[in-house]
């Protein structure tokens, strides 16, 4: 197969949930560039608008559904219209995700629940309501934006670093139950990637010096930067393209070395 064949996603149809800004936005941007169709989902009107516009910028004929990913209802008639306007989606990216930084003991139930609701349930909802186009299609590419706290535990951050171990496995479940039917399902885990949810983590302090958690990531990064949307747009082409048709049940750590870095000796 000729080579930009192999990476062409010509005519296939991508969801990507929560993708009005940041590592979502960036993923779709770079489907679009590959040839695929566009749908994203947001919660509410003022974001579907200005995501529209910022896709409208780049030349890129997006079609936003308004949709809660955790309620299935919602994802339900969101992938019908999907289907139905577009055609049986190829490639889904369960990308949308929050983060609730608060010590566990002072975490309250309710905040762990939205958590695990938004970074696990959501994307086996998302998952589930597009199996059955992609089943009887014969293929598809599912593709779980999973985290380095899919390995790692960290301060503050128990019930996603909970949820993403959870999407790990998740992963590689939907790779086994449905990689007979020539569905491939893997994650991408980024690294501390820069954007607006990560933006309080690298804000100049009133000295200017460096936040000291922004010192901390450079210091266990071996390429000593944070990453960037545009970073992830590589990784996402070649998992959601048929270069990954034997790739299944993977996750691939776009983390500038970090989990292959033990640190410097002080």
């Amino acid at each position: 197969m000729e080579m930009d064949r192999l990476f062409s996603l010509e005519g296939k149809v991508a969801l990507v949930t929560g993708a009005a800004y940041g590592i979502g936005f960036a993923i779709a941007e770079a489907f679009a560039g590959a040839g695929a169709k566009i749908a994203f989902n947001c919660r509410g009107q003022e974001h579907m608008d200005k995501a529209l516009e910022q896709y409208a910028e780049k030349g890129i004929d997006a079609r936003g559904y308004l949709c809660d990913v955790t309620d299935e209802a919602q994802v339900q008639e969101m992938v019908a219209k999907i289907e139905q306007e577009l055609g049986t989606i190829d490639i889904l990216v369960n990308n949308a995700g929050i983060i609730k930084r608060i010590p566990m003991t002072e975490m309250k139930v309710e905040e762990f629940r939205q958590v695990v609701d938004i970074d696990l349930n959501a994307p086996f909802i998302v998952s589930k309501a597009v199996l059955p186009g992609m089943i009887k299609k014969g293929h598809g590419k599912i593709i779980n934006i999973c985290s380095m706290m899919s390995e790692l535990g960290r301060e503050t951050v128990s019930a996603y670093a909970a949820a993403k171990g959870g999407l790990k496995m998740l992963t590689r479940n939907i790779a086994s139950e449905y990689g007979q039917y020539n569905i491939q399902c893997n994650g991408i885990g980024p690294g501390y990637i820069a954007t607006p949810q990560t933006a309080p983590l690298r804000e100049v302090q009133p000295d200017g010096s460096r936040h000291p958690f922004d010192q901390f990531i450079i210091a266990k990064t071996p390429q000593a930067r944070w990453g960037t949307p545009e970073d992830l747009m590589g990784p996402a082409i070649f998992l959601a393209s048929d270069a990954s048709d034997f790739v299944n049940g993977h996750i691939l750590y776009v983390d500038g070395g970090i989990l292959a870095y033990i640190g410097k000796q002080p």
